[in-house]
């Protein structure tokens, strides 16, 4: 009976827990990306050239890989994902100023497709709880391929490339986050600093190609 109770009382405390690590990501998910939004507004304002927008870009996946790690843990981990997010933000400049140039509408059906992809797999996630983690080996290998063929295709410059590049980020980048989001629910993240990062990362990827796949379907790419 005691361990009945024990183990009642532990899978209590996993579900709070779990629940606590998704009720702060999702939070700070939705700041990042209003303060991400407001850097990239202020990127197009000032007219951010491609050279500093790729400063600002690489200075973020620096603090991604060597900063964001060693301070996920504690209070120092929030300023550290804002400058990040912001970072990547500010670098979207260029591109925004381009699709805006030639027609705002793919801008805003970009933004509006990715909040209904990352809604609908989220929500999907959250109800069925289903475990992709299954989904892994899958996701790795196809990073891999297509960070290949981007960089074959900067030298190819081969337009069928670049759509089949774009499409398959979309792809994956919408698998990332039913498995980011399935890692949350089951316990394999429990960091809400990370989880934010790495659905952070997915969104931004996705409205990326999505924007490159609008505009290239609209002629205006």
């Amino acid at each position: 009976m005691n361990d009945h109770n024990i183990s009642l009382g532990r899978a209590q405390e996993s579900v709070l827990a779990t629940n606590k690590v998704l009720k702060n990501t999702y939070a700070l998910l939705s700041m990042t990306l209003i303060f991400s939004g407001l850097m990239a507004f202020v990127g197009v304002s000032i007219n951010l050239g491609h050279g500093a927008a790729l400063i600002a870009s690489i200075a973020a996946i620096a603090m991604l890989w060597f900063v964001l790690p060693r301070t996920a843990n504690s209070a120092a981990g929030i300023p550290v994902i804002f400058a990040i997010t912001g970072l990547l933000g500010l670098g979207l400049g260029p591109v925004l100023n381009h699709y805006l140039a030639v027609n705002s509408d793919i801008v805003m059906t970009a933004l509006g497709g990715t909040g209904v992809i990352f809604l609908g797999l989220s929500g999907y996630a959250l109800t069925t709880r289903k475990d992709f983690s299954f989904m892994a080996g899958f996701l790795m290998v196809g990073m891999f391929v297509v960070l290949g063929a981007a960089l074959l295709n900067i030298f190819l410059e081969i337009p069928m490339l670049f759509l089949a590049v774009n499409a398959a980020i979309v792809m994956i980048m919408s698998g990332l986050i039913l498995f980011e989001t399935s890692s949350i629910i089951h316990g394999g993240e429990t960091n809400y600093i990370m989880a934010t990062a790495s659905l952070f990362l997915s969104i931004l990827n996705l409205f990326q190609a999505l924007l490159h796949l609008l505009g290239a379907f609209s002629n205006n790419d």
